[in-house]
This record gives structure tokens, sequence and C-alpha cells, in this order.
């Protein structure tokens, strides 16, 4: 037996979604160690996985390594559809799970393609093999259609800058009870209804952000600078989103993001992908405090929801003999 263990991941934003520019796309994100999934995978004649969630993914794992089959047991997972990558993880740890249990060595920037991942970002793939701060560059806009491309027809986003995050970060999580983000054919028609009309002047702004502010932040340590450069990446890829998710924030999070911006401790704030996961990024000496701080604006809110605190994660997925 095998055992694959993998955190969820935070996704920032795009560099660009206007048709304007060369490159569309172009994640930025990274890695946190919890809340984690857990799978373990077996050698089976067929699928056996009564775990609705992982099904489909395990199955096109499966077809992918062209195996007779694997049994798979889920001891941990986290939401889906709330903005911390459930969908590439579940497919990614599916394949190395099963190719392991096979003896088989696998490249998940090669097959996540034809796992139906990275067909915008990247850094959910990135993140997953190697952890830390990932930035990859997109794809050419060329390659853009109005229609879904065929599972496969795209390769993996290149990544073009990756950073450890230092161990004393800590990121606080603001889960609140809301309808799921946004996936699968609905997702598909918002990004497509968003990028026909994107501005390209947000794109403009964002590559100094990045280059002169936030990678030189998490390359130096600077969590200050990087806190408030993510802050404003968030705000400026809301004004691309605010007419498919009714804002800069998906609400609840605007309100959310706004009652503890200004905590003493906070550095920076954000909505991670299409929500409703809110992030707060704080140390190891301010996490307590802007953790209550995140758990008294649920209730004043009137929202219900989980709040919790994790660190980074530097070094993707693990596998383990069971």
């Amino acid at each position: 037996m095998t055992r694959v263990s993998i955190g969820a991941r935070l996704h920032a934003g795009f560099q660009n979604l206007s048709l304007a520019r060369d490159r569309l796309y172009g994640g930025i994100g990274w890695a946190i160690d919890e809340p984690r999934l857990v799978l373990d995978v077996e050698r089976a004649e067929e699928l056996v996985c009564p775990d609705e969630a992982v099904e489909p993914y395990a199955r096109r794992a499966i077809e992918a390594l062209d195996v007779p089959g694997a049994e798979i047991t889920v001891e941990q997972r986290f939401d889906r559809h709330a903005g911390l990558g459930s969908g590439t993880r579940l497919a990614l740890a599916s394949l190395v799970g099963i190719a392991d249990v096979y003896g088989r060595e696998v490249d998940v920037r090669e097959l996540a393609p034809d796992l139906g991942r990275g067909g915008r970002s990247g850094v959910g793939i990135a993140t997953f093999r190697d952890g830390g701060f990932v930035v990859d560059g997109g794809h050419p806009t060329e390659r853009f259609t109005h229609s879904p491309p065929e599972t496969g027809a795209w390769r993996t986003p290149p990544v073009i800058a990756r950073h450890p995050i230092p161990d004393s970060w800590r990121f606080v999580l603001v889960i609140p009870d809301a309808d799921a983000g946004q996936s699968g054919s609905t997702e598909d028609a918002s990004m497509r209804s968003t990028v026909e009309r994107a501005d390209p002047g947000i794109a403009d702004e964002i590559a100094p952000l990045l280059t002169q502010r936030l990678l030189p932040a998490i390359a130096e340590g600077d969590r200050r600078t990087f806190g408030e450069a993510i802050t404003r990446l968030g705000r400026l890829n809301g004004a691309w989103y605010a007419d498919e998710q009714g804002g800069v924030y998906r609400p609840p999070a605007g309100r959310l993001i706004e009652s503890f911006s200004n905590v003493s401790g906070v550095s920076g704030v954000g909505q991670s992908s299409w929500g409703p996961t809110v992030y707060a990024i704080a140390d190891t000496a301010t996490a307590d405090r802007v953790r209550e701080a995140a758990t008294d604006a649920l209730a004043d809110l009137d929202v219900d929801g989980a709040v919790r605190v994790t660190g980074p994660d530097n070094t993707g997925y693990r596998l383990e003999d069971g």
C-alpha cells in the first residue's frame, strides 16, 4: 500500500486576462501545509473507491497510466470548490499513488493535461510537485478559444519563478459556510466572459507589481512587502472578475477582508481563487491574534464558518509505504 499526502494551495490571482497581451493567465500562488488530502492506494483488478468525489479523478488516472485498477481509501480531504485547489490535488494524488503501487515513475507536469488539469493555471501542479511560492508563465494568447479545448490539448504552463516560503510565516484561513466556488462548465463560462472583456491596463499594472515588489519580497523573506503586494494583486484581479462574482471579492469575502485587514500583525489579505476561502498573512508571533480577529469577524457578520492557522509547504507531495 502507498499513502499519498499533500496540503492545499492558495491562488492569489493571474498576471493577465486580456486578449490584447501575448500571454494569457499566468498564475500566482503557493502551497500550504493544511488542510491536507491523504489517500491510501493499493493494487486492484478494477477501481474500488467509495468516495464519489475522488472516484472520477482516480478513473482518469488509471486510464492515463493504462493499469488494471486500484483500491483507494480517503483518509483525509478538504472541501471541494472552496478555493483550496482540491481538484488538482485529487487528480494528481490519485495519479502518483496509483503509479507508485505499480512501480511506475510519472512526471505530473507531463500527464496533468491528460487529467484535465493546467488548462489555465499551473500553480496547482507546480505546488503539488515542489511546494513553495510559484509564478507560472501562462499560455500563448493565440490558443484561447471560445469553447474549452479538448482534454490534453494544452501543455502545463511553465514555472518562471519558485521560492521557498519562510518557515515562520503563517496563513490564517477563513472558510465561511457559503455556496461553493465556481468550477466545471460554470467556471469555464465565467472565465471566458471575463477574458473577452478584460481591461489590458490591469495587466500593465500587475507586471511591475510582480517584478518590482512581489518577487523581490519573497526572495528576501520580506513579509510586509509581500503581503502588501498580494493584497494589491487580489484587488486588481477582482476588478476583472467583478461582474462575474458580484464585486471585487465574492460575497461575503469582501466584508471579511475589510473587517480584519487592519488587524495588527496582518501583512496582507486576499481571496483564494473564486473563494469562498479568505486568507490573512501573518507570522508565528501574531497568528493567534489574527485568528481571534477572524473568528470575531465571522461572529460580527453573523456568518458561520471555520478559521484555521497553517504554515507553508515547501516540499510538495509525500509518498509513504503502508
